[in-house]
């Protein structure tokens, strides 16, 4: 049974259950190394401290592969503002009540933790089936896999087909509460899906979840505004400049498809 849990913010009400590894997905395993006895990573949570092991995708402005490093060289801000940026992808699902899912994320994450966000946001691995560009398949890969590993959704309600790509935006911030030591330098895909799901959240990655309407995130976005709340860089960006606009399109979202730019939000 889901437990109801404040949302942190006024009249928003989240839902949380306990997380149970389901065996539809293999997570990609790594084994830690001398990096994780690193001073700089000392004092965080252990699982959030392997998962910096991970290899994300190096990408240069025309989001060309370019290599790859761990997604803890990919986070340092010395390796930021030398250039070093990746590839992202942000994830908004919304259910057949047009109803947005978002998420807070957990104490536990090394970048911007407890802040409020949308649905998934994560990185594609430096794996052939997620380096995949055709019809961004790697990324929407690495979305299904993420989307079990936070929230439980399994692959066999979200099949790669029903993800739309619509655009890409590149973005770069520093963490949140700031730290001097981590930030993000991305270029993110933005996918929607359009989908009933059961959720099962992994509360290392997710502190709580909320299905919002128009109005409610705009609510939520006020409160950002006073600093009441804070959300993630990102999903603030994507409310700015985009997310009304699909949200009214969605059920005609491939008119809004934006494939060839990318929309440069680091000045």
């Amino acid at each position: 049974m889901l437990l109801k849990k404040a949302f942190l913010v006024s009249n928003f009400l989240v839902h949380r259950s306990g997380f149970k590894e389901k065996p539809v997905l293999s997570f990609i395993r790594f084994h830690s190394s001398s990096s994780m006895e690193d001073k700089l990573l000392k004092d965080y949570d252990d699982q959030q401290v392997r998962l910096m092991e991970e290899p994300c995708i190096l990408v240069n402005e025309k989001d060309e592969v370019i290599g790859t490093a761990s997604k803890k060289s990919c986070h340092l801000l010395g390796n930021i503002n030398s250039g070093m940026l990746h590839r992202a992808f942000s994830v908004f699902l919304f259910n057949s009540k047009n109803e947005l899912l978002l998420q807070q994320r957990s104490d536990a994450k090394i970048t911007f933790p407890g802040l409020f966000t949308n649905t998934c946001c994560s990185h594609p691995l430096n794996f052939d089936l997620e380096r995949d560009e055709k019809d961004a398949m790697g990324v929407k890969r690495a979305a299904q896999r993420k989307l079990f590993h936070e929230l439980g959704i399994t692959p066999d309600q979200i099949p790669l087909n029903i993800f739309q790509y619509l655009t890409r935006i590149q973005y770069k911030a520093e963490n949140i509460p700031e730290d001097g030591k981590f930030g993000e330098n991305e270029i993110d895909y933005v996918l929607i899906v359009r989908k009933d799901v059961d959720l099962s959240i992994n509360p290392n990655e997710v502190k709580c979840v909320r299905y919002v309407n128009k109005d409610q995130l705009q609510e939520l976005l006020t409160s950002s505004e006073s600093g009441k709340v804070i959300l993630t860089p990102w999903f603030h960006l994507i409310c700015k400049h985009f997310l009304f606009k699909w949200w009214d399109g969605l059920e005609n979202l491939k008119k809004m498809q934006d494939h060839q730019n990318i929309h440069n939000f680091t000045n």
